[in-house]
C-alpha cells in the first residue's frame, strides 16, 4: 500500500516539530523523507525523535539509531492512522445525550483525557455514544465507570505485553541480524499487520469463554447465599488465599535479579496451570500470587497439593480466610482480605495456613486433616486468630 503523501506544513502540524527542523532533520538522515516526499510516517518518526531530544539525545546518536532500525516506528502510522480531534465537548455531548463533564470522566478513565485541548476525534464520539446507550438501557453510573476502569486496565496490559513482547523477540533479533533500516520497517509493518487481525477475535473467542463461566459460577454463588441466608447487599462470600515464596528476597539477592524473575514465572505459571476451574488469580505482586474461590474446599485441597508439586527452593506458603468483601474494579477489599493476608505472613515454608471459617466451611474432609496451632496474634488486628496447618490426610 502506497504511503500518504502530506504537505511539509501538514508534517510540522503532525509532529508538534517546526517546519525547519523537520527540514534539518531530513537532511541529518534522522527521519525518512524521499526528496521532499513527506509522509505520515516521516511525521510519526519526527514525533518520537522530538520526545528523544528532549531527554537529552544528540542528533548524532539518533541517526545512528535510524540507521539500525532502532527507531523504526513510522510504520505505526500506517497500521493505525491518528484521526484529528475536531469534535468539541459541547458537541459531543449533544450527539451522545452525556453531560461534558461525563464524558471528560469516561475519557480520562481510558486513558485518552482530553483536559487539555476538549476536542474529540469521532472514534471518541463512537465510544460515548455506546456507553450512553448501555446508561440509557438501565446499567448504573457507578457499575459503568468500574467497567470502564478495568477494561482499561486490562486492555493497557494486552497492549503493553504485544509491544514489549514483540520488541524483545522480534525488532532486537532483527537488529542484532544487522538488518538495514529500511527492509527491518517493511518486516516489521509485515508482521504487524498478520498479528493484528488475529487479536481481536482471538480476545472476543477468551472473553466469550469466560463471560459464560462467571455467569454460571455467580448464579451458583447467588444460589448458595440465599440458601445459607446470606444478603449482604455489595458484599460477595470467597475464600481468601494469598501464596508467596518464603525468603524471596534473600534469594534475590543472592541469585540476582533475572534467576528470581525467572523462578518467578515458573511459580506463577505453575499456580496458574494447576488452580481449580472455579478460582481465580486476582494479582501478582512480584513473588505473591491472591486467588480467590467461591468453594474454600477445593481452594484449600488445592493449597496443599500445589505445596507437594512445586519442589524449588525457596519454598510456597500459603495463607486462606473464608468470609466476605466489597467487589470493585476486579479486585476485594475489606477486613476478611487483610486477615487473609496477615495469615500468610505467619506461615512457614512448605506450609498452608487456614482460619477457623475455613475449617468450618469445609467440615469432614475425605482429603485433609487440620493441625490446630492455637490463637496467634495478627498484626493490624485487635484479637488473636485461631489458626490451623492444613495437610493431607493420612
Amino acid at each position: 500500500m502506497p504511503e500518504e503523501v502530506i504537505t511539509l506544513s501538514e508534517a510540522a502540524e503532525r509532529s508538534g516539530v517546526p517546519a525547519s527542523t523537520l527540514k534539518r532533520w531530513a537532511r541529518q538522515g534522522v527521519i525518512p523523507v524521499d526528496g521532499e516526499r513527506w509522509t505520515v510516517t516521516a511525521a510519526a518518526q519526527a514525533r518520537v525523535v522530538a520526545r528523544m531530544r528532549e531527554r537529552g539525545h544528540s542528533l548524532g546518536s539518533l541517526g545512528a539509531a535510524v540507521r539500525e532500525g532502532r527507531l523504526a516506528f513510522g510504520f505505526v502510522e500506517e497500521l493505525f492512522p491518528s484521526a484529528a480531534r475536531t469534535i468539541d465537548l459541547d458537541e459531543a455531548a449533544r450527539r451522545t445525550g452525556l453531560e461534558p463533564e461525563l464524558i471528560e470522566r469516561l475519557m480520562a478513565l481510558l486513558g485518552t483525557p482530553v483536559a487539555g485541548e476538549h476536542a474529540l476525534t469521532e472514534q471518541d464520539v463512537d465510544a460515548m455514544a455506546g456507553l450512553a446507550r448501555v446508561l440509557g438501557a438501565g446499567f448504573p453510573l457507578v457499575a459503568l465507570l468500574q467497567l470502564v476502569r478495568v477494561y482499561a486496565r486490562a486492555l493497557r496490559a494486552i497492549a503493553e505485553a504485544e509491544v514489549r513482547l514483540f520488541h524483545l523477540y522480534v525488532h532486537e533479533p532483527l537488529i542484532r541480524e544487522g538488518v538495514d533500516a529500511d527492509e527491518m520497517a517493511e518486516e516489521m509493518e509485515g508482521l504487524a499487520g498478520d498479528l493484528l487481525p488475529l487479536t481481536t477475535p482471538l480476545m472476543e473467542y477468551i472473553h466469550t469463554r469466560y463471560l459464560r463461566f462467571y455467569i454460571e459460577q455467580d448464579v451458583v454463588g447467588h444460589m448458595e447465599a440465599e440458601f445459607a441466608g446470606d444478603k449482604q447487599i455489595g458484599r460477595v462470600s470467597m475464600a481468601f488465599a494469598f501464596i508467596d515464596l518464603t525468603g524471596f528476597t534473600r534469594y534475590t539477592e543472592e541469585e540476582g535479579d533475572e534467576e528470581a524473575l525467572d523462578l518467578v514465572e515458573r511459580f506463577v505459571e505453575t499456580v496458574e496451570a494447576t488452580l481449580p476451574a472455579e478460582a481465580t488469580i486476582v494479582k501478582t505482586i512480584g513473588d505473591e500470587v491472591m486467588i480467590v474461590s467461591p468453594d474454600p474446599t477445593t481452594l484449600t485441597e488445592w493449597a496443599v497439593g500445589f505445596l507437594g508439586l512445586f519442589q524449588e527452593r525457596p519454598q510456597p506458603r500459603v495463607g486462606i480466610h473464608f468470609g466476605t468483601a466489597v467487589y470493585r474494579e476486579a479486585d476485594y477489599f475489606g477486613t476478611d482480605v487483610n486477615l487473609s493476608h496477615r495469615v500468610v505472613a505467619r506461615a512457614l515454608g512448605g506450609e498452608v495456613l487456614v482460619t477457623r471459617t475455613v475449617v468450618d466451611a469445609i467440615g469432614s474432609s475425605d482429603y485433609l486433616e487440620f493441625d490446630p496451632i492455637g490463637a496467634t496474634e495478627l498484626k493490624g488486628f485487635p484479637e488473636p486468630a485461631e489458626l490451623f496447618s492444613a495437610r493431607p490426610k493420612t
